[in-house]
C-alpha cells in the first residue's frame, strides 16, 4: 500500500500526521516556470518533495497538487534532493484525503 500512517515515533515534531503518498507535482519558485517532482509524504501542514530544483531553507514554492490549483509553501529543511515545506494554508482534509487516494490508486496499476 502507498500511503500508510506514520507511527508515533516519526510524528515527533511534526505539525500533523503525515501519509506516505508518491505523487507527481507541479512546482515552482515564484516567477519562474512550472516543472515536475514527487511528494512522498504529506499532511495537511506540509510535505516532502524529491526535486532536483536547488531550494534553500525559508525560500518559498509554489505546488500544484493533481487537480487543484497552486499553493503557496515555504522550505523548512533540505538534504540533497529531498526538502521539507509547510503549505502558507492548512490543506482542507478533504483535498489530503484526495491526495491519499491518487496515490494508492497509483499504486495498485
Amino acid at each position: 500500500m502507498a500511503a500508510e500512517r506514520l507511527t508515533e515515533y516519526d510524528r515527533k515534531g511534526r505539525a500533523a500526521e503525515r501519509q506516505h503518498v508518491q505523487i507527481v507535482v507541479r512546482v515552482r519558485r515564484p516567477g519562474e516556470t512550472w516543472f515536475t517532482s514527487r511528494i512522498t509524504d504529506v499532511s495537511v501542514s506540509g510535505f516532502r518533495l524529491q526535486s532536483f530544483m536547488k531550494l534553500t531553507v525559508g525560500a518559498d514554492i509554489w505546488i500544484m497538487l493533481p487537480g487543484f490549483e497552486g499553493r503557496r509553501a515555504r522550505v523548512t529543511w533540505n538534504r540533497a534532493h529531498e526538502s521539507g515545506c509547510a503549505f502558507e494554508r492548512s490543506l482542507h482534509p478533504a483535498i489530503l484525503d484526495h491526495i491519499v487516494r491518487l496515490s494508492q490508486a497509483s499504486a495498485a496499476r
